[in-house]
């Protein structure tokens, strides 16, 4: 069984509930999911992660996510690690996505090997958030 981590910055709920839809759809597919809510660094133990965050205020990182952030920061180099990146956000605001975009930029000038093309779900979108990243899943299994 592999294993993946799903850090999620989610102020007011939906990144977090997409993180969870993406954790039960991942068990049919034999990866053992951690979705970390409260992420913490040192905690975080898989060499494969799934970022899953919304943007906050002006282009900001979900509260929850701060401080994971800020560590992450001090990090010199994460070759060892590969990531996908979702980001859930409104395209009516300047800074759409930016808190995904910002990881992503971070993660990839660290080292680290992006497995897909960064998914940006628009909260102006017909289509129910979990439904567009569980519709973009099977990209991110075939590279795992």
């Amino acid at each position: 069984m592999r294993n993946l981590s799903i850090i999620v910055g989610s102020q007011m709920g939906s990144a977090e509930y997409v993180a969870e839809q993406i954790q039960e759809a991942l068990v049919e597919h034999d990866i053992h999911a951690t979705v970390h809510e409260h992420p913490v660094l040192s905690e975080i133990k898989d060499s494969a992660w799934l970022i899953c965050t919304s943007t906050h205020g002006a282009g900001e990182l979900p509260d929850n996510i701060q401080s994971f952030a800020s560590d992450l920061a001090e990090v010199e180099q994460l070759t060892h690690l590969t990531y996908g990146v979702i980001g859930l956000g409104d395209s009516s605001y300047d800074q759409f996505n930016q808190a995904a975009k910002d990881l992503d930029q971070h993660l990839a000038s660290k080292g680290a090997v992006k497995l897909v093309d960064r998914l940006e779900v628009d909260a102006q979108s017909e289509e129910l958030p979990e439904d567009i990243a569980l519709a973009w899943l099977p990209q991110l299994l075939a590279k795992l």
